[in-house]
């Protein structure tokens, strides 16, 4: 099998480590690490030295990136290969790559010889494209009384645009697909030749309720490739601030999904609570989302002793109201006879797509960054993979999923303050290291986040990816709906609870 180079989590490496490889060669290697438990958690293409950015002057001059995680091994492996004017399909034999090439194809303009499904993934189909027309047609069922239901763009209410296409016979849901791209607003273009500055708001603003998510996993790269160490009191406060955005939005999505049942108590609760958490964040930071904390180098925010006996009382009391709420929710047989069994993703089906976070976990596929390659603070913290977790796949299982995440964070926070080091809280990152790059990896609320970027000879970036965790969920989310009935996809949405923005970036 060919030797592939090794990288460790948040290691700077120079870009001979993405010299390329022969096409059969890599597309032998990718297959055989795949098989063999690898998992992509980012597959892309960026202009090779010398040519303009992607779609211009044709397509020759790309080369294509896949990022392999072995997760038990906490190590990361990375192939590359320079395309002429196509690239083949991994897709039938590995679905998880689907989309990942779809976006090849769409932001390179290369064809894409064998996929299954070739239509944009965010864009509207220009002149020239290599995706043909014809595919930007929905997948249609044919049949005696099957008919279509379209739900979207525009949605009721202040939800992000996103279309939903139905193909049903009677109330059962035959195939369900989701069409995005509404929100595109060329985030990854916009990075290039950066860090500059509006760096830092681009990354906090991509998916607006992951702010802390992406601005770590941003800095994290920045300080990969720079070699700057942060303070260990910068990285414990890092980690309070990504467990109370943690705590923010699952209190949030359980009261959600008490709303949508109609289930009122739990609803009210935690529709309140959930700002209280946020609040806890502005306490910090003068941001309810935690904007302008998290800068490269450590955070730009720091805690007294009087901030944290503060922080201490609202946190008791928060988490003592969410325990009260939670408990209605799961002591309610009407409520758990609309969660079991609603919007079943088998183990099998979540490995395949390569689904992350919450709604892997709730599969029963026990992975989680802070884990599998932790950094900073969670280097030192207790693994947050309860044994109790449940498997089944449904939407209790999502829902019950983040009430066990709700618990370990607010023992995380905990412990945090209990142990928070004393010194200073931010040092001054040097200048990146040129024509290098580096793979950063965050746990968000909704999954693993991985930011790839790559540096030019002045230190600049020549290429930044991103993959918000929803980009490998929202399949999960149409195969929920598989056999299930139309009236359950409100309820399975939100037991996903899926970013458009952070998709469409």
């Amino acid at each position: 099998m060919t030797e592939l180079p090794r990288l460790s989590h948040l290691q700077a490496a120079g870009l001979d480590a993405l010299a390329p490889l022969p096409p059969d060669d890599f597309y032998k290697a990718a297959a055989g690490r795949l098989k063999a438990g690898g998992r992509a958690v980012s597959y892309f293409g960026f202009p090779e030295e010398g040519r303009s950015a992607p779609l211009e002057n044709g397509s020759a001059g790309t080369r294509l990136v896949m990022i392999l995680a072995f997760d038990a091994e906490r190590r990361l492996e990375v192939l590359s290969m320079s395309a002429g004017d196509s690239f083949r399909a991994l897709t039938p034999d590995f679905p998880q790559l689907h989309l990942f090439e779809r976006e090849i194809a769409e932001q390179t303009g290369l064809r894409c010889d064998g996929h299954p499904w070739l239509k944009p993934v965010r864009y509207p189909l220009k002149a020239g494209s290599p995706i043909p027309p014809g595919t930007a047609d929905f997948f249609r069922v044919h049949g005696a009384e099957v008919h279509e239901v379209a739900v979207g763009p525009v949605h009721a209410g202040v939800i992000e645009p996103g279309h939903f296409r139905f193909q049903c016979h009677g109330e059962q849901v035959f195939h369900l697909e989701i069409a995005l791209g509404y929100q595109h607003r060329g985030i990854e273009r916009r990075l290039i030749g950066g860090p500059g500055q509006l760096t830092s708001h681009y990354l906090e603003t991509l998916a607006g309720d992951t702010t802390i998510g992406h601005a770590s996993a941003y800095c994290r790269a920045v300080e990969s490739l720079s070699g700057t160490p942060v303070p260990a009191r910068g990285e414990f406060l890092r980690a309070l601030m990504l467990e109370l955005e943690r705590l923010a939005n699952h209190t949030g999505d359980l009261g959600a999904l008490a709303g949508d049942v109609a289930y009122l108590p739990t609803a009210s609760f935690c529709g309140r609570l959930r700002g209280d958490f946020l609040n806890m964040s502005a306490l910090i930071c003068g941001n309810r989302f935690g904007r302008g904390m998290i800068i490269p180098g450590g955070t730009a925010f720091d805690l007294d002793h009087a901030l944290i006996k503060e922080l201490r009382l609202r946190l008791d009391a928060a988490f003592g109201d969410v325990e009260n709420a939670a408990d209605l929710l799961w002591g309610s047989s009407s409520v758990m006879e609309r969660f079991e069994g609603t919007g079943i993703v088998s183990r099998e089906t979540a490995l395949a797509l390569g689904l992350t976070g919450p709604a892997a976990r709730a599969s029963g596929v026990r992975r989680d960054v802070r884990r599998d390659f932790p950094a900073g603070a969670y280097l030192n913290l207790k693994a947050p993979l309860p044994e109790d977790a449940p498997e089944s796949g449904d939407v209790r299982a999502r829902a019950y999923t983040r009430w066990l995440e709700i618990k370990h964070s607010y023992e995380l926070i905990n412990g945090l303050l209990d142990s928070l080091p004393s010194g200073p809280v931010f040092a001054e990152p040097g200048a990146m290291k040129p024509e290098s790059f580096t793979v950063s990896l965050e746990e968000g609320w909704r999954g693993e986040i991985c930011h790839t970027a790559i540096t030019d000879k002045a230190g600049k970036f020549r290429s930044y990816k991103i993959k918000d965790p929803s980009f490998n969920n929202w399949q999960g989310l149409a195969m929920a709906l598989r056999g299930a009935q139309i009236s359950d996809f409100p309820l399975c949405n939100k037991s996903f609870n899926l970013s458009y923005c952070g998709h469409d970036l």
